[in-house]
């Protein structure tokens, strides 16, 4: 059995090192939540499956093939008439970072149910969203409502990032794509600014509105606070632990290595404490080092946070 199945928008990525305007040199490597998530779980040593639409082009083809370098099950169906889609990014003032995005009707955005079912046939034990995939059109909404319904149904734990992206839609229209999800969804992973999308109460304190989407049917609410930790709300309470303190180099994919991290902890049984442990490590990893994903550590690497600094192992 597939451990997890995750479908989304892949894209190239063009990355600067200062800002753009100034030219300089790019590195080109990919970049996409859902498959920053694959990556990091399929490094864990899981076994996992990414779908996606992507152009008959170049950039299609290098995220094929980073990906089954990565050892994620590729199941990309190849559009003829769209390209794949392209992001800029900028370190503009230390770690703070802009990123432009080239998308408009691109393949990735144009992924259907018919793109996905296929994937699902037989059924992973996790199916990973993220909000950023209904935000790229009805097709691609379509998709991820028919996909956690289908894997719902056939046993499968549904995880959902709010992953919220306000130049994709407004928060109104996050709010009313997302808010009919909540009752099949199993895990639900969001940042405290992100709550207020998907709470009944929009204006309720974090842990009144974890509780309240507890009522609505999702069994573990996890909030991402940055720097300040996490905290998870399940039915045996409130579980929180803090991030782990490392040189941070680059915060884009944060969130999708906590994600990796967490589930991957959940696919091995582990209790609350551990889960939120080992997606604090994940996030770790990714902050201190360049790109979306990297930096994300295999399974025989988790323990090297523990050591001392300066520690050199040989």
């Amino acid at each position: 059995m597939t451990d997890v199945v995750t479908f989304g928008e892949t894209m190239a990525a063009l990355r600067g090192g200062g800002p753009l305007r100034l030219g300089g040199s790019l590195t080109l490597s990919v970049a996409g939540a859902e498959s920053n998530v694959a990556i990091g779980l399929a490094r864990l040593g899981h076994a996992v499956r990414w779908i996606g639409r992507i152009g008959d082009d170049e950039p299609g083809a290098l995220v094929r093939r980073t990906l089954r370098a990565e050892a994620v099950d590729t199941r990309a169906a190849i559009d003829p008439r769209r390209r794949t889609g392209l992001l800029l990014r900028e370190n503009r003032v230390a770690n703070i970072v802009r990123v432009q995005y080239y998308r408009d009707d691109s393949a990735g955005g144009a992924i259907t149910a018919d793109d996905v079912l296929p994937g699902l046939a037989e059924p992973p034990k996790i199916l990973h969203v993220t909000g950023i995939t209904p935000a790229l059109g009805a097709a691609a909404a379509g998709s991820v409502r028919t996909a956690i319904t289908h894997a719902r149904t056939r046993g499968a734990l549904v995880s959902l990032d709010v992953n919220y992206r306000s130049r994709l839609w407004t928060s109104a229209t996050a709010r009313e794509t997302l808010r009919p999800l909540l009752g099949e969804v199993d895990i639900l992973f969001a940042s405290e600014d992100e709550l207020p999308l998907v709470a009944a109460d929009p204006g309720a304190d974090p842990a009144s509105a974890a509780e309240q989407l507890r009522s609505d049917g999702v069994r573990e609410v996890v909030v991402k606070r940055g720097s300040a930790g996490a905290d998870s709300y399940t039915a045996e309470g409130v579980t929180s632990v803090p991030a782990r303190a490392v040189t941070v180099v680059d915060v884009v994919g944060a969130g999708d290595a906590f994600v990796s991290g967490y589930l991957s902890a959940v696919l091995d049984g582990a209790d609350a404490v551990r889960r939120l442990e080992r997606a604090a490590i994940c996030g770790a990893f990714a902050v201190a080092h360049d790109g979306d994903w990297e930096g994300l550590p295999r399974r025989d690497e988790l323990h090297l946070l523990d050591a001392s600094d300066g520690t050199t192992y040989r």
